[in-house]
């Protein structure tokens, strides 16, 4: 699909700082083709022209969706929302980890179950998954995380395949740590150590500019901050280092 041709677009997470960024680059590429085209941000507290959703109670999401494209369907749908906490396994409730599903997994599969029908029909649209490169290597402390991560990625990059001969695009994305509240959070989870303060970090804006150009490109995937793209292309590698120097968490 071509970013221009978008008339409707939805981001998720868009109080954040990586769906902050992404909505308003997202807003200035598509503007400048389409003054009328309409952006829906979407996060759990109220936004100026946006809609609160509970993303931890995925069964809410059909009627609020209804609600946002009965006028006019949705062209890009942007899952950006999402929450991280670095807790070992055994000190994890199983309420947290269930919201960590919920939120991180489930949310993001269902609105795209809502979207993909309507776009294939049109023979055009685009999908943004912001996955995690957590998702690909064995990080202390994010077993929930993770697991909710890599089920998006690979369930996205699945979708790529299948969607892109009826015309709807599917962008992957695989931040490494990214400022934000998220990224400073997870720091505090963990004792601060060398590895951990030389860890490579990307800033939102650099993020957003990525994803936007991967829409542009109809790119399949987005590895972010660059320097983890060997990471992500050996990942027997990466994960025995992940495996061998990430913190332990608190329990």
């Amino acid at each position: 699909m071509q970013l221009a041709d978008a008339r409707h677009v939805l981001v998720t997470g868009a109080a954040g700082a990586i769906g902050g960024a992404l909505a308003e680059l997202l807003t200035k590429a598509i503007h400048e083709k389409n003054p009328r085209a309409r952006m829906t941000l979407v996060d759990k507290k109220p936004l100026p022209n946006g809609v609160v959703w509970d993303l931890s109670k995925p069964d809410t999401l059909e009627a609020a969706w209804a609600h946002v494209v009965k006028d006019e369907p949705v062209d890009v749908l942007v899952n950006c929302a999402g929450f991280m906490e670095l807790v070992s396994f055994a000190g994890t409730s199983w309420e947290l980890g269930r919201s960590l599903l919920d939120v991180d997994l489930v949310a993001p599969l269902r609105l795209m179950s809502l979207a993909v029908p309507s776009m294939k029909a049109r023979g055009r649209g685009a999908v943004v998954n912001v996955a995690s490169l957590a998702g690909l290597v064995p990080l202390r402390g994010s077993s929930y995380y993770g697991a909710a991560k890599a089920g998006l990625a690979m369930a996205s990059e699945i979708a790529h395949l299948e969607l892109r001969p009826s015309g709807v695009d599917v962008v992957t994305v695989y931040p490494g740590p990214v400022a934000s509240e998220l990224e400073r959070r997870a720091r505090a989870q963990v004792p601060a150590t060398f590895v951990s303060r030389a860890i490579p970090t990307g800033d939102a804006r650099g993020l957003a500019a990525a994803i936007v150009r991967a829409l542009q490109k109809r790119s399949a995937r987005v590895i972010y901050p660059p320097v983890y793209q060997p990471a992500a292309e050996m990942l027997s590698i990466a994960r025995r280092v992940t495996a061998r120097f990430s913190p332990s968490p608190r329990d």
